[in-house]
């Protein structure tokens, strides 16, 4: 149970500790690697290049858990194979359960630290909401995550397990990069997840079905969409330098109006979507005067915008807009151009909420 919990009022949560297991530290996991990759193991242990092929096959469609379960490879290849290697999958140590249905998961890295991943089942779609660091850099004023600190990165393996080692797993229709950790800090190992999970011989998603979140670090941003096609979300927060540099250390080196100009040299008016994430405080953003300056702000950029209730974290004296002031600035914004939706919120009771992740209790 979250030690936070005095902050809001809970309902019973139901856990589950799943695992205690650690990564297998003795051999190097095959999940995370590339096409490339894998024909390049394949290679080196003496086997056909095709070998790789098969490799990604069994992992990444077929889905098994042991390099035994590969039955078109000898015996002979998966005894080398077995040697040094490992498929990679680990289940979460742990599972909480939101009286919304929300799942959130707790994952051991292969350093012993712990990273959050959240399983959000709606109607018509089931998405899951992936880390990609453990803890962050940023130190975002109404985040926990930044306030947990910086561990480490997340590798392409520890990144794709979380997508294969939940039991939901075959029911995902969606994967957003909107966990722990800013994914652009980590762009390499980002990179290579996009392209496991958007390739065919991987997981081949479309990459209308993945978003990457962004504060907007800009240099890894331009390559970013320059190397990816999938949707990108860029949490604005508020149109006035002065006071996201109050919310968002990140505005002093790139401020959200040399963001949007990078963006505006950018083709979203087809299969690539760009949205905007704003969470509104009560007092602080959510004034018609916010309201006038976004619309002005993001001119000519066909995007949506996600409005998202601030979700209470502890010793940080900020409050959320309320519902009338929420939909009143939606409605702004959507009558003046600019598509504008409110986020429903989920997990709440379970710390799984936007800002709400953070392995620190567990560290």
């Amino acid at each position: 149970m979250n030690v936070f919990h005095s902050v809001i009022s809970v309902k019973t949560v139901q856990t589950k500790h799943l695992d205690k297991s650690h990564w297998n530290m003795t051999k190097l996991p095959l999940l995370g690697k590339t096409l490339n990759e894998l024909k390049t193991i394949a290679v080196e242990l003496g086997m056909p290049a095709f070998t790789g092929k098969q490799l990604a096959d069994w992992i990444y469609k077929k889905r098994i858990t042991s390099i035994d379960e590969m039955s078109n490879i000898s015996l002979q290849n998966r005894n080398l194979l077995n040697e040094k290697y490992e498929v990679g999958r680990s289940i979460p140590v742990e599972s909480q359960v939101s009286v919304d249905g929300t799942i959130k998961y707790l994952f051991r890295t292969h350093k012993n630290q712990f990273i959050e991943s959240v399983y959000i089942p709606e109607e018509d779609r089931a998405t899951l909401c992936v880390s990609s660091q453990v803890g962050c850099k940023m130190n975002c004023l109404f985040c926990m995550t930044g306030k947990q600190g910086f561990s480490s990165q997340l590798t392409p393996t520890e990144i794709i397990n979380q997508y294969y080692s939940i039991p939901e797993s075959e029911k995902l229709t969606n994967i957003v990069f909107m966990g722990m950790g800013e994914p652009m800090d980590n762009l390499d190992n980002l990179l290579t997840s996009l392209e496991i999970m958007t390739s065919d011989y991987g997981m081949g998603w479309s990459p209308k079905r993945v978003t990457v979140s962004t504060i907007g670090i800009l240099p890894k941003m331009i390559s970013f969409l320059e190397k990816s096609t999938c949707h990108l979300a860029v949490s604005m927060h508020t149109p006035f330098a002065d006071e996201r540099l109050k919310l968002m250390p990140v505005q002093k080196a790139y401020p959200i109006e040399s963001v949007i100009e990078e963006l505006k040299k950018h083709d979203f008016s087809k299969q690539r979507r760009v949205s905007f994430e704003y969470i509104m405080f009560n007092g602080l953003n959510d004034t018609m005067r916010h309201a006038i300056a976004v619309v002005k702000l993001l001119k000519d950029i066909p995007c949506r915008v996600n409005l998202i209730r601030y979700h209470k974290i502890p010793e940080i004296d900020l409050d959320s807009s309320d519902e009338a002031r929420m939909v009143s600035f939606r409605d702004y914004l959507t009558n003046n151009g600019v598509m504008t939706t409110i986020r429903k919120s989920r997990g709440e009771d379970i710390f799984a909420a936007c800002g709400m992740l953070s392995s620190l209790k567990h560290s």
